[in-house]
């Protein structure tokens, strides 16, 4: 057999091979005995897989009696299946079926009888091109009789607090092999919700319900199991919260599913059992809540005693207490309380989330001063600590298990805690000391602070300057409640010594300008802000207040300035170089050589400037100190007014707008200080860098024919490779070997 013909038999072998080999039809009923009491509704579930023919499929059930014998029930497909002695049950729809899907299907009792009880068959007709697995499919119904009955006593249905509740169930039921049985018991408190307590077996397991896992741990739950049906349920130690109508369920259950691993409940009966009434024994004690410190003011301590008196039966019982916290004061219909802190039984102390921090700090404390006496304390009380206080005294009773349970909880009677709010408030008054009348003199005013309603203040003074009234303020200097001074936004380096700021007095501070120059002149003021400690001997702002606004405003008497720029060129080519001339020219005054110094600076354009973060392109300051941006400029200062700015070597970033601007310094002859002047700002001058037509374009035109070149390269070289792979594997053009017959004949 050739390759060829191998491949084409292959999908019909392999189709062989698994008709041969598949299983066929399966149909599936649930595994035996299906369990059930007499009178319940019944369904059993019939489905079928792995089948050809159409997809939905049809179903017959029979009950299958002595013999070979069987009795049909119902049919998918077939009216005249029906067995006549069942037809009335069928047509009254006491036995029925329902189709789940294609493949499934469900045959029903609406109430199962015990002569019910047999052997149940699922059939479906054959759909299949080949007769191949199983076509119908038993189970086994096994249907009791309803004898499952209930009969709850409760011996003592009023007991008091301490003593013990008992509950009796006595169930009765017909012997069923392979039944089971539980019994739980549940009560029924004033919410109306049923709450279950504890249930034994099916299994002889207990399970206990969620809130009676720890009274069942400590032992305040027990078993009685004398068997004869009598099942019984012992509260120990009642408490008030034990009071309800009781309920007792018996259970039947069966084991279902592979393995019988899966229990299924197949009736339950359930029975009031009355009510039990708990009178409870208080423990006739009081609480009682007063204020021993009471607050006037903000900042001051607060304490609160909460005292528990005719205390009774305690024994070996403890304490505990809860402080709350109301915004609202007594006497309101509505109080939100907040939790402060809780001392348990044991003395530990559990802080509410919001007072955490206070707790933790020592800010507040809670305590136990005496075995009947808490204390809450406040060190220092704030405005937001005013309102209505409370504290819940709880007593707790040991447990057999080492454990506590509360007894019994008593709410104190609300306590106000209340004063007239006190505003902190400061005052800030400016007083000029030393007129600033011409530049170079000296400036000194004070600021005089006023504090109300604040306890062992501090103060933080922060000069401001702003050159008009209204403008935007400037921050010089200041001094920190600590006495901490600091330069805030005087940004010039050579005259960080020109400003002083000190304590002269318990409430005056003293500014000094040093120096005063034209760009000194506004108006200067005191912006104060009063701290108070905390707890922790941290400072805590108060309140701020502005003084009012002292103006240095002496007349400028020095020479007038000008400034403009010049270009030798404003077209260039590409390498050339190009000067601009900065020339500054003094109006009124002409000053002696060495009187004036200037700061000079050259940008190029807003753009250039925005780009460097506003540093310009090159500078060059009073002493003849340079700086660049740009390793191709210089700038000289050719005679006392002119400095010129040389670009080398042009090229197309150059262009663009060009000014300068420049700070005068004038030395003053009376106090041989230099005082600076207004910055100066000249005129725009534009250059244009021309490039040339072959300049512009060489290089584009290169880099196009260097890829159009590298491109047919490879176009070549993959066709030639290609081509040689191509023809190599084709036998087409493979040259046979010459036949010798072939070559004689020819001869």
């Amino acid at each position: 057999m050739d390759k060829g013909t191998g491949r084409l038999l292959r999908p019909v072998i392999l189709f062989f091979a698994l008709v041969a080999f598949s299983e066929g039809r399966v149909v599936k009923v649930p595994v035996s005995p299906l369990m059930h009491v007499e009178g319940q509704a019944v369904s059993i579930r019939c489905n079928v897989s792995d089948y050809q023919g159409p997809r939905d499929q049809d179903f017959e059930w029979s009950m299958i009696q002595s013999g070979d014998k069987s009795l049909n029930l119902i049919s998918t497909f077939d009216d005249g299946f029906i067995d006549p002695t069942v037809k009335d049950r069928v047509n009254s729809g006491d036995i029925s079926y329902k189709k789940l899907g294609d493949n499934s299907v469900e045959l029903r009792f609406k109430k199962v009888r015990a002569t019910d009880s047999g052997v149940y068959r699922c059939s479906t007709p054959s759909t299949d091109s080949v007769i191949s697995g199983n076509y119908h499919a038993d189970v086994e119904l096994k249907v009791i009789g309803d004898s499952l009955k209930v009969s709850p006593a409760i011996p003592k249905s009023a007991v008091s607090e301490g003593e013990s509740v008992e509950l009796r169930c006595n169930t009765t039921r017909g012997f069923t092999e392979h039944t089971f049985l539980s019994v739980s018991w549940s009560i029924k408190k004033e919410s109306g919700l049923l709450e279950e307590i504890l249930t034994f077996g099916p299994d002889n397991k207990i399970k206990v319900g969620n809130n009676y896992i720890q009274r069942y741990t400590d032992g305040g739950l027990r078993l009685d199991l004398r068997g004869g049906g009598f099942y019984g349920l012992v509260l120990k130690r009642a408490k008030p919260s034990d009071q309800g109508e009781y309920v007792c369920s018996a259970q039947e259950w069966v084991r279902q599913g592979e393995g019988g691993r899966n229990w299924r409940k197949i009736q339950e009966k359930s029975e009031d059992m009355g009510k039990v009434v708990v009178t409870p024994t208080d423990l006739q004690f009081k609480v009682t809540l007063t204020s021993s410190l009471n607050p006037q003011a903000t900042s001051e301590p607060t304490e609160l005693l909460c005292q528990v008196v005719d205390l009774l039966h305690l024994q070996d019982g403890r304490l505990a207490v809860t402080w709350s916290y109301s915004t609202n004061t007594p006497g309101d219909v509505s109080q939100k309380k907040i939790t402060i802190a809780f001392l348990n039984e044991q003395g530990a102390l559990i802080p509410g989330d919001e007072y955490r921090p206070r707790l933790d700090s020592g800010d507040i404390a809670v305590t136990r001063k005496e075995s009947n006496v808490f204390v809450l304390r406040m060190l220092q009380t704030r405005d937001a600590d005013m309102g209505s206080y409370s504290c819940a005294v709880s007593a707790w009773m040991p447990t057999r298990q080492a454990g506590w349970e509360k007894a019994k909880e008593v709410q104190s009677t609300p306590v106000s805690v209340q004063w007239t709010p006190q505003i902190p408030v400061v005052k800030v008054v400016a007083h000029r000391v030393r007129e600033a009348s011409t530049g170079g003199s000296t400036f000194e005013m004070t600021c005089q602070v006023t504090g109300q309603n604040l306890r062992n203040p501090g103060y933080t003074v922060l000069i401001h300057f702003a050159e008009t009234l209204g403008g935007k303020p400037r921050k010089v200097l200041s001094l920190s409640q600590d006495s901490v001074l600091q330069s805030e936004e005087w940004g010039e380096p050579s005259r960080v010594d020109s400003v002083v700021l000190e304590k002269t007095g318990q409430f005056e501070y003293r500014f000094r300008l040093y120096g005063v120059q034209v760009t000194d002149r506004g108006f200067y003021y005191c912006d104060v802000t009063a701290w108070t400690r905390d707890q922790k001997q941290e400072w805590t702002k108060a309140v701020s207040a502005e003084s009012n606004k002292i103006e240095i405003a002496f007349v400028h008497t020095g020479p007038v300035f000008n400034i403009s720029i010049h270009s030798e060129a404003h077209n260039v080519l590409p390498g050339d170089t190009v000067q601009m001339k900065c020339i500054i020219s003094t109006l009124d005054v002409s000053p002696n050589t060495g009187d004036v110094s200037f700061d000079v600076r050259w940008f190029q354009g807003s753009g250039w400037a925005v780009d460097n973060g506003g540093v310009p392109l090159i500078s060059m300051d009073r002493w003849g100190v340079v700086k660049k941006s740009s390793n191709d400029s210089s700038l000289e200062r050719t005679d006392r007014h002119t400095f010129v700015l040389s670009l080398h070597k042009t090229q197309d970033r150059d262009a663009g707008e060009y000014h300068c601007s420049a700070t005068p310094w004038l030395l003053s002859p009376a106090t041989g200080a230099w005082s600076k002047e207004k910055d100066l700002t000249s005129s725009s001058t534009f250059l244009s860098v021309q490039m040339q037509l072959w300049e512009s374009l060489k290089m584009p035109v290169g880099y196009g024919v260097f890829a159009a070149v590298i491109a047919g390269v490879l176009s070549v070289l993959l066709g030639l490779v290609v081509a040689h792979c191509c023809f190599s594997r084709n036998p087409m053009h493979t040259p046979r070997p010459r036949n010798k017959l072939m070559d004689l004949e020819m001869d």
